[in-house]
């Protein structure tokens, strides 16, 4: 039942900014944290950012000072703010969710931890 439905991706040039959104449903927020993959055709799947169960993120290095997420809980979303973006931030991007009681402070970058995924929203990123 627990269900994830991605939005905002787009084309944009380098330099500029996009606004992702998830809307969650299906359970509380509190039994699942979130968090945000990308994949690139013919790469791994990657972790982007990953909202702790102490109401921290984590952040991949290669995103860390230019993408942010932000909540709005009454409506069930999960926002990703991505900023100063580059061809390489091109993926589809995939918000996911984890069991908050298997980590703490969370389960890390890693997709094998994420139980429910959603269908994903391209970003593509010009040069």
């Amino acid at each position: 039942q627990v269900q994830l439905v991605e939005s905002g991706g787009g084309s944009v040039q380098a330099g500029g900014s996009l606004r992702l959104s998830c809307v969650f449903s299906g359970y509380t927020y509190s039994n699942y944290g979130l968090g945000w993959f990308r994949q690139a055709p013919g790469k791994e799947r990657e972790g982007v950012a990953v909202i702790n169960r102490d109401g921290t993120t984590t952040y991949a290095l290669s995103v860390k000072g230019r993408f942010t997420t932000s909540q709005d809980n009454a409506q069930n979303i999960l926002y990703l703010q991505m900023n100063s973006l580059k061809p390489e931030d091109s993926a589809m991007y995939y918000c996911a969710a984890y069991p908050r009681s298997r980590w703490f402070p969370g389960p890390g970058l890693n997709s094998e931890n994420f139980d429910y995924w959603g269908q994903g929203t391209q970003v593509t990123v010009s040069s």
